[in-house]
């Protein structure tokens, strides 16, 4: 069962989707999930893998488009603002709070790639979050950019953007996956999002350069120690491009918290593959069920 649902975030209109389990009776409330997706991902791609497999095991789970992306409003479009996109996370909760399908005292949230980093780091602030999960999760967005060459020519590019649109009202973007020499990651991200798994045929393959001055200065890993008490679980597959940001991630929480990985899975795997996103959501379901009481 999938409404369609509006709300206001950042001063903008956010459009999603709101799953519910075709059991629900009217009166009862559920416990719910926000799912919080990759990095230039909308809510019919990784968010609505999750959010149907989480609601058929009795959840409510919210999938939505941050601002700027998909059916949201927003402008400029794909703008990957870290910062904006967890005060989405913040305000998407606030919605489900209003939900009479939802019972306010049991909300999770579960972010799949950079959505885990975004997860961890508004619940840190919002405490209506009483558990996260994350898969194949990218919380270290700083290191990310670093790791991607100059990273002071990339800011030098996206100030010489920021001026470029002051003086011609056009925003300046770059793709989000480039072409270029295969790495195991562009390589595998090209298998997901330029072929038939890809969802959602509006996607764009883009990111706004200026994005890149936001990101450099993201880690959740810069916050995460102070998410305890509340519970948080990170799945990852053995073969992924992003495990060791996970393992980071693990070492610097404090308890309760879990690593769960996932015997061959890529980074990617855990976006669609059921093989593999069959074992993550059974165990997001029995961490949420232990943790959601």
């Amino acid at each position: 069962m999938r409404q369609d649902i509006g709300f206001r975030s950042n001063g903008r209109h956010l459009l999603g989707h709101l799953y519910l389990p075709d059991e629900h009776t009217a009166g009862e409330r559920l416990p719910a999930v926000v799912v919080v997706g990759p990095a230039s991902s909308t809510k019919d791609q990784v968010p609505a893998v999750y959010a149907e497999r989480l609601s058929a095991l009795g959840y409510a789970a919210l999938a939505f488009d941050h601002t700027g992306y998909g059916e949201s409003e927003g402008y400029p479009r794909s703008d990957e603002d870290p910062f904006a996109k967890i005060e989405d996370v913040k305000n998407a909760v606030t919605f489900l709070t209003s939900r009479a399908e939802v019972d306010a005292a049991r909300i999770a949230a579960v972010g799949v790639c950079a959505g885990g980093g975004y997860a961890p780091a508004a619940a840190v602030a919002d405490r209506r979050v009483k558990a996260v999960a994350t898969a194949s999760g990218l919380p270290d967005l700083r290191a990310t950019v670093l790791a991607a060459g100059d990273w002071r020519a990339i800011m030098g590019a996206a100030q010489g953007a920021r001026e470029s649109y002051r003086a011609t009202g056009r925003p300046v973007h770059v793709p989000f996956l480039a072409d270029g020499p295969l790495d195991p990651w562009r390589e595998n991200g090209k298998k997901f999002y330029l072929s038939d798994r890809n969802q959602d045929p509006n996607w764009r393959n883009e990111t706004l350069l200026w994005s890149y001055d936001k990101m450099v200065q993201f880690s959740a890993l810069d916050t995460i120690e102070l998410l305890a008490p509340t519970p948080l679980l990170l799945i990852a597959g053995t073969a992924a491009e992003t495990l060791a940001q996970s393992e980071a991630a693990f070492a610097k929480a404090h308890e309760p918290k879990e690593l769960f990985l996932i015997e061959g899975g890529t980074h990617f795997d855990l976006y669609d593959r059921p093989e593999y996103v069959g074992p993550a959501i059974a165990r997001i379901d029995a961490f949420l069920k232990q943790h959601l009481s």
